[in-house]
């Protein structure tokens, strides 16, 4: 496999996952849309990022980083990028995110989320693509047992969110059954850490702890997420890159905590103590997320090595070296 198509390449996991192909020696061609959906100077710093990567590797490995800005809602602008390159998968990380957005405004996540993963699957057939990776969400879940397993029921999605993320990944079967295409699904559980999305949680704590300004807790605090860190889900996610037919494999952390835990230990790193307002939790919010991973531990070879402990260090420690510039961001 020596060309990937990563779309959402500027977002957070994109990112991650384009730089670590990058560093394995595959080339990516990379696409975006540059919404506003937050600061775009966060997917630019991103990008650039990417490009000094891939100017150094390309003197070490001959490897290269392309990018086109373009939506993968616009099917004729994604025929042009798999007309313009030699493909041999695709990592579809494009997506709208935020379960409370995808509320106010359910339209636009329809048209990237499922409209955009219909477009990058016909392509994919008609182009001869047989490998495709679909990012996916725990958030299908809703109020399983947990831990959650991936064959839990997610036909009661609670939100437009990730009720489009369901109909892509149906819409995935359906092109792995008429068409042969080799299908992975990772699920992800929160996924957080260096240059996260400011609209998560870690990231606006962090932020407007050291900056003495009030953060919202909604709830009481004590819902539980699997907080999962970056790294650990940018090599799950090329893990699945493997042959498997059709799969869905969770990637979290195994390791649910309290908000209120991470808030101490982002107290704890900054050194500065959190002003908290409370309100209530949003009815598309689930009051705890759990991953169970042992399919991915078997099948991808694949477990999480970084603790929330860790993961929080490391976040602060980027957001310390980048406060100036983190400070500039449109919340």
């Amino acid at each position: 496999m020596k060309n990937v198509l990563v779309t959402g390449c500027a977002g957070f996991i994109g990112w991650k996952v384009a730089e670590k192909l990058l560093a394995e020696n595959i080339n990516v061609i990379g696409v975006d849309n540059m919404n506003d959906y937050y600061d775009t100077k966060l997917k630019e710093w991103r990008l650039q990022q990417l490009k000094v990567k891939s100017e150094k590797l390309k003197a070490e490995k001959d490897t290269e980083f392309f990018f086109k800005k373009s939506d993968i809602g616009n099917f004729d602008d994604i025929k042009k990028i798999f007309s313009s390159h030699k493909i041999d998968a695709v990592i579809n990380l494009a997506a709208r995110a935020g379960v409370r957005a995808s509320v106010e405004d359910p339209w636009i996540y329809l048209d990237t989320n499922t409209k955009g993963t219909l477009n990058l699957l016909e392509c994919c057939k008609d182009f001869g693509v047989k490998k495709f990776i679909l990012a996916s969400t725990s958030s299908l879940y809703s109020f399983n047992e947990m831990p959650f397993r991936e064959t839990d029921r997610t036909d009661t999605p609670l939100a437009p969110y990730s009720a489009t993320k369901k109909a892509a990944e149906a819409l995935c079967y359906s092109y792995h059954y008429l068409h042969s295409l080799d299908i992975s699904i990772p699920r992800y559980f929160t996924v957080y850490g260096p240059a996260g999305r400011p609209d998560m949680s870690i990231f606006i704590f962090i932020k407007n702890i050291d900056n003495s300004t009030t953060i919202t807790v909604f709830g009481d605090g004590k819902q539980k997420r699997d907080f999962s860190f970056i790294d650990d889900i940018a090599d799950g996610t090329i893990k699945c890159l493997q042959p498997f037919g059709y799969e869905i494999f969770n990637l979290g952390n195994d390791n649910s905590v309290e908000l209120m835990y991470v808030i101490n230990l982002i107290e704890n790193a900054l050194g500065k103590k959190a002003l908290m307002n409370f309100s209530p939790r949003h009815p598309a919010d689930v009051v705890a997320t759990w991953a169970h991973i042992e399919k991915s531990k078997e099948k991808l070879n694949w477990h999480p090595k970084t603790t929330i402990e860790q993961g929080i260090q490391k976040t602060v420690q980027w957001y310390f070296d980048n406060r100036e510039f983190i400070n500039t961001l449109k919340s």
